[in-house]
């Protein structure tokens, strides 16, 4: 059963990473990969010295960690209030509220973003209705983050939320019965039996979100982009995607790509090495 798992990560996962070499040549097609000359750091210094690479950083890093600081406790927080819910009815409407979004497609969710953000959307409508101006949302810079990552938490919080479910089934249920003699009101025993039960799992999947914060997405980035917000909306994926699909410079973006990859590799590591000093939990 194991075997069409192996085989898929290793044809499509690490056979791949033998390309990663061209990162370090100058990629001739007609020569192929093993033939292209070697230049060593060259791509990666014209892309420490390009004018874009402080920009590129900045939006990366910026929209990773804000997405990370908002979209990474509000699962937690929907579980943990979910647990307490009584009324199953009511539970499983409210579950099957919050866990729709997350089967839309990322094309549907910006199409629905640019439908309402609009200069004459409903939100600008309900804007100019209470006196006020109305603002291009889809093209100011200033909003590009904040739409990416509230529109992203709508889509992933009630699915992403699963998990600390599952692992709050696990808590025993004589804890609380113990608390509820000692006179622990609702919140007390949510904040001194729930959370610490399921700390391990946040911390793991908090290892994992941090391991991965410069991997903005580039689908749902590229559709909300256009020429005015680029200043706040230009990540690394995006810019990967220009130089190597767009302008063919195979060799330059594939170093781009390995150098926020190495970035990545380097944070997972850091945050697990603090989360097992800090909290006795890590990934290894």
């Amino acid at each position: 059963m194991i075997t069409p798992v192996i085989a898929y990560f290793i044809i499509f996962h690490y056979l791949p990473l033998y390309g990663i070499q061209i990162a370090f040549k100058d990629f001739i097609a007609t020569k192929g990969i093993w033939d292209s000359p070697w230049v060593g750091m060259k791509h990666f210094e014209r892309f420490f010295d390009s004018y874009y690479f402080w920009r590129l950083i900045k939006n990366t890093l910026g929209i990773g960690i804000y997405t990370l600081a908002i979209s990474f406790p509000i699962p937690i927080i929907i579980a943990l209030m979910l647990n307490e819910v009584r009324n199953s009815k009511f539970k499983k409407f409210v579950q099957t509220v919050i866990y729709a979004p997350h089967f839309l497609s990322t094309v549907v969710v910006v199409g629905m973003l640019i439908l309402f953000l609009k200069s004459d959307g409903l939100i600008n409508q309900v804007i100019t209705l209470f006196g006020g101006t109305p603002i291009d949302f889809i093209t100011e810079p200033g909003w590009f983050k904040t739409l990416y990552v509230f529109s992203d938490v709508w889509q992933t919080m009630g699915w992403s939320s699963i998990i600390y479910l599952a692992a709050l089934t696990a808590v025993d249920h004589s804890q609380h019965e113990a608390a509820m003699i000692d006179g622990a009101s609702r919140l007390q025993r949510i904040w001194y039996i729930n959370i610490p039960a399921i700390m391990p799992t946040i911390v793991i999947l908090f290892i994992l979100n941090a391991g991965s914060v410069m991997s903005v997405g580039f689908e749902k980035v590229f559709l909300m982009q256009n020429s005015l917000n680029m200043s706040a909306s230009d990540v690394i994926s995006t810019f990967v995607y220009r130089s190597g699909i767009l302008e063919a410079q195979y060799s330059f973006s594939t170093a781009v790509g390995l150098f926020n990859s190495i970035i990545n590799f380097i944070m997972l590591v850091m945050v697990n090495y603090f989360a097992k000093k800090i909290n006795k939990t890590s990934l290894w």
